[in-house]
């Protein structure tokens, strides 16, 4: 089960088993994902959800800025748009 606590405006916890990771998302980029339909802790969520599909919670970075997913999965913002609908 994935636990998402708000830090603060841009940055979040993500608690997964023993696991925990420090996520950005900024503003700009959430309205660019989401066209502010969906909190950015759903956003969140669902974007472990696509990495966890392709890697194991191991391989995740433990602090990082959502945007460079795509980097590593070219298909994520276009995935991501279309489950934020």
């Amino acid at each position: 089960m994935i636990h998402i606590t708000k830090k603060t405006k841009d940055e979040f916890v993500v608690k997964l088993e023993e696991k925990e990771y420090n996520v950005l998302l900024d503003d700009k980029y959430w309205q660019e994902l989401t066209g502010g339909k969906k909190s950015k802790e759903e956003l969140i969520r669902k974007s472990f959800d696509f990495l966890l599909e392709r890697e194991s919670k191991e391989s995740i970075l433990s602090r990082f800025d959502l945007r460079i997913i795509s980097r590593y999965f070219p298909e994520y913002e276009q995935e991501i748009k279309q489950l934020m609908k």
